[in-house]
């Protein structure tokens, strides 16, 4: 499993990663986690916000930071 996370650095998008990480952590799920912090590659991704959570290429979260129990029931 790839699991991108878009954003530019900023509180909100720090959060989402940590959250992303914990969530992965907890379901034991074995995935490769990138930050994405590029202007220009969040644009050509088409996210005009962030944070923002793609799993395996497939943007699911937008715009906002997940809970724990939203990362957790799209991993699963």
């Amino acid at each position: 499993m790839k699991i991108e996370i878009y954003g530019s650095g900023c509180t909100k998008c720090k959060k989402t990663e940590e959250i992303v990480r914990q969530a992965v952590k907890e379901l034991n799920i074995k995935a490769e986690i990138s930050k994405i912090e590029d202007l220009q590659k969040i644009i050509d991704k088409g996210i005009m916000m962030t944070p923002a959570v793609a799993i395996d290429g497939v943007v699911k979260i937008l715009g906002r930071v997940p809970s724990i129990q939203d990362v957790e029931k799209i991993l699963q």
